[in-house]
């Protein structure tokens, strides 16, 4: 039964597309519902898989053998990724409420849009899906493929200059990032002869170059998990992509690298070489630096999505430093591994709320304004660790680090906790500048309420090993809330104190500007390179031409000489004989 959910679980949302494109060319676009109810469940099956139980199925066939299993990494990994997918959709069909009428009222380019999405994210989907299961290195790489180029369709969507900003830099970087993993992939399988992720594992922990296999395969999966660099696409996509398309984007899919680096990296394995060690240590420092460096730029954003991207960035780089760990001290990932997975659980929902919650904000409910604001507020406050599962979270980690006496790395995750609270403040006062009155749609605000429990209850239904979650003894939760209240009370402070200044916004995006001007340098010394060489090639044509018509003229010349020795060829042979004649006289002589 348990094989069979899992084929279901990965044909439905190819079945939902295929009924998108019929229905493209079967039904008249004004009883047409692009957002309908089958469209929403696409993640169903998916999400019912997750609590059927451990399953596996080898499919020889599918291109190099198909190896697909759910187990304690897999299950609960699936079920937070199926459940916001679930979610992010009952919302778009609220969202996109006002786009579907303009489209069933003949507006070309509300229909084109809405076709495209409707489209692409069930193809979305199902990559997410596919690289969740795949324990083969080519699922897994076709599924995060799909999963990546499908998505461009949910940045792109609105069609603006800024959309198609944000939609460039995300796919640039998904090539980079594409390229890097498929490097990484054939270098292993290539020295091992595997076809395993598991086998690409133990091929980095032996290896000669495992390191260097190793950081290959990290950069490529961490363009998807944000990692210092690699992460600017976050900031310049969500923005500009629609609130359920940033929710999967920041929920969902940006977990895609981190489960990539956990299924593939010798993460907990002892006695690897000095090389793979100092790798760990590179992924230590730059989750850190991702994490204190995405929070100071984030807080002078003024866009809520701008700022939520940047506090995506400083989560992701939380999880970055504790995968590093994995690698540095290695006895104690076996204790961190379950804490990892509810922190990327609670993290995928809590992100999906806030983000949903940037629509319900613009379009507020007949609500009161300040339970709504609150109701906005907590997913983010849970992420900081001071309410309900992100509090069990975040003991989880400080659990396993305080076991093998880690107070150092626990100092510097409690003050990247300040940052995340810092963020969450400013997020949620820019939604409070930013507000404005209109009707939201029941789905709308159904769906983020709906992820808004579920991020604060994580615990209770993710489906991860009995005797994981470890609830927070009482004398440790002052430990585990501080950051939060000094965050807020920091930012307020700072906000206060700056309103006599007119500080200017920092570009969203960072490091891209810095990048686009090498790159337009970089093109115009290669344009001037080219004219330069255009210009040295016509003066060799030149050159060379005058040189063809000097040789030319060489030849014409000898061509004459040749026809006037036809022409008295008889007298010169005369000429000749008489010579000959008088010098065998004069040599006899």
């Amino acid at each position: 039964m348990s094989s069979l959910l899992l084929v279901v679980a990965l044909l439905w949302p190819l079945f939902v597309a295929g009924s998108t494109v019929w229905c493209a060319y079967r039904v008249p676009v004004q009883q047409r519902h692009f957002i309908s109810m089958l469209w929403v469940s696409a993640a169903w099956p998916a999400l019912l898989l997750a609590y059927a139980g451990d399953v596996q199925w080898t499919m020889d066939a599918w291109m190099l053998g198909g190896y697909w299993e759910l187990n304690a990494l897999s299950r609960p990994w699936l079920a937070f990724t199926a459940l916001l997918w679930s979610m992010a959709a009952f919302h778009a069909r609220g969202y996109f409420a006002d786009e579907q009428r303009q489209a069933q009222g003949g507006n070309a380019s509300a229909q084109r849009r809405l076709q495209r999405l409707t489209l692409l994210w069930p193809l979305t989907l199902l990559g997410n899906i596919l690289l969740i299961v795949a324990q083969d290195i080519a699922s897994f790489y076709f599924g995060f493929a799909l999963m990546t180029f499908a998505a461009y369709a949910l940045v792109v969507h609105n069609g603006t200059p800024a959309a198609k900003l944000g939609a460039k830099a995300y796919l640039v970087l998904a090539v980079i990032g594409e390229g890097l993993i498929l490097g990484g992939f054939l270098w292993a399988a290539g020295t091992s002869d595997t076809l395993t992720l598991k086998g690409v594992r133990d091929t980095l922990a032996t290896a000669d170059h495992g390191a260097w296999m190793a950081l290959l395969l990290w950069l490529g999966l961490g363009v998807k998990a944000g990692v210092i660099g690699l992460h600017v696409w976050l900031p310049l996509a969500h923005p500009v992509a629609p609130a359920p398309a940033s929710a999967v984007l920041s929920g969902a899919m940006i977990k895609a690298g981190l489960l990539g680096w956990l299924t593939v990296l010798p993460l907990g394995m002892e006695s690897l070489s000095p090389a793979m060690m100092q790798f760990g240590n590179v992924v230590l420092v730059a989750g850190f630096a991702a994490a204190f460096g995405a929070a100071l730029y984030g807080i002078w954003q003024s866009h809520p999505k701008a700022i939520l991207a940047y506090s995506s960035i400083s989560q992701m780089g939380m999880l970055t430093a504790l995968v590093g760990m994995g690698i540095v001290v290695p006895a104690v990932w076996p204790a961190l591994l379950p804490a990892i997975i509810l922190f990327a659980g609670h993290h995928a929902l809590a992100k999906g709320a806030l983000f949903m919650g940037t629509s319900v904000s613009e379009h507020m409910p007949k609500w009161p304004t300040s339970l709504l604001f609150l109701l906005i507020a907590l997913p983010g406050i849970s992420l900081t660790g001071a309410l309900a599962a992100g509090m069990f979270s975040k003991w989880g980690v400080k659990h396993a680090l305080y076991e093998f006496e880690q107070e150092r790395i626990i100092a510097l995750l409690t003050w990247a906790a300040m940052g995340t609270a810092a963020l969450v403040t400013v997020c949620v006062w820019r939604q409070w500048q930013q507000r404005q009155r209109g009707n939201s749609h029941s789905f709308q605000w159904g769906a983020w309420l709906a992820a808004l429990i579920a991020a604060l209850m994580t615990p209770l239904w993710l489906p991860l090993p009995e005797g994981s979650v470890i609830a927070p003894p009482l004398n440790e939760w002052l430990g585990i809330i501080w950051p939060f209240p000094v965050g807020v009370v920091g930012m307020a402070l700072g906000l206060l104190a700056l309103r006599r200044f007119d500080v200017p916004t920092p570009p969203a995006g960072d490091w891209w500007w810095g990048y686009h001007s090498l790159a337009t340098l970089g093109l115009s010394a290669a344009r001037l390179l080219a004219a330069r060489c255009g210009r040295g090639k016509t003066t060799s044509v030149a050159l060379a031409l005058k040189g063809e018509r000097w040789v030319m003229k060489g030849v014409l010349r000898g061509l004459s000489v040749e026809s006037w020795m036809r022409q008295h060829g008889g007298g010169l042979m005369m000429a000749l004989a008489v010579l000959l004649a008088l010098l065998l006289i004069w040599e006899g002589q």
